[in-house]
């Protein structure tokens, strides 16, 4: 099986020098594909940058600049964000609400209407999950991709985790939306990584697993290092990488309609 090594990447919440810093990294490393599992925008000061370079690179025909080699189809997922700007943010607490509405301004005024259109197409297009054959994506859960969280206390919630792992359509499924990076194993193991770690072989398809990616913008295991996840159809690593956290705070301080709080939160990783 020809897997191209693919960097799945979750959560880039409008943080340009992450993404910049995560997409850079990965293409040294030789990543032939780029899957983004949602929730591009939000939060940060620079969603416009962040779609730009997702349409770019994490779709169907990604068009690569010059210089930056050939890359394979990848994906984008829509996010509980996204979904957020496509109908309603009424069930976020105040400050994400305030982020969503700046960012619906932003992309209907931050650039020309053709560039403006464009993105809400792309947005309408996005899809809650995915199979490759190899692979599950979600943003949030197998069981419900757009909103449920999966965090480290749920692996002794057998219900739960039951329920999971039967909407599963592949051996693996990569989530992000808690901003946590872990492994959940069908028979209730749990694995945090704490650096960048790997490569780990999966066992697949005879060990089942549902593998949180983390987050490249807003990390929130009290690291406030990025991270994001290779895989190569058998094995995963995960990547941990220090990015210029202060030029995304200050890009969010510069902005009036967004809480200093988002700006705040990346130095400390929550």
């Amino acid at each position: 099986m020809d897997y191209p090594l693919t960097a799945i990447v979750s959560d880039l919440h409008g943080n340009a020098p992450a993404l910049e810093t995560a997409l850079a990294d990965a293409r040294r490393r030789g990543v032939r594909r780029f899957v983004c599992l949602g929730d591009v925008v939000g939060y940060g000061a620079s969603p416009r940058h962040n779609l730009d370079l997702v349409m770019r690179l994490c779709v169907p025909e990604p068009r690569p600049q010059a210089g930056e080699g050939p890359l394979e189809p990848g994906l984008c997922l829509l996010g509980n964000h996204e979904h957020a700007l496509l109908n309603t943010a009424e069930d976020f607490n105040p400050k994400a609400r305030q982020a969503i509405d700046w960012t619906k301004e932003e992309l209907n005024n931050g650039g020309d209407r053709e560039a403006s259109y464009a993105y809400w197409d792309f947005l309408a297009e996005l899809e809650p999950c995915a199979d490759d054959g190899t692979a599950m994506f979600a943003h949030g859960s197998p069981r419900d991709p757009v909103r449920e969280y999966l965090v480290p206390r749920d692996i002794q919630d057998e219900p739960k985790m039951r329920a999971n792992f039967e909407r599963m359509s592949a051996p693996v499924c990569f989530v992000g939306h808690s901003h946590v990076p872990a492994v959940y194993y069908e028979d209730r193991r749990l694995y945090r990584p704490r650096d960048t770690e790997g490569p780990y072989e999966l066992g697949l398809p005879e060990v089942r697993m549902i593998v949180n990616v983390g987050s490249v913008g807003q990390p929130r295991d009290g690291d406030s290092r990025l991270s994001y996840v290779l895989f190569d159809g058998t094995s995963i690593t995960f990547v941990r990488l220090a990015y210029d956290v202060e030029r995304a705070a200050a890009a969010i301080r510069a902005v009036e309609a967004l809480p200093d709080y988002l700006a705040d939160r990346l130095a400390v990783g929550r």
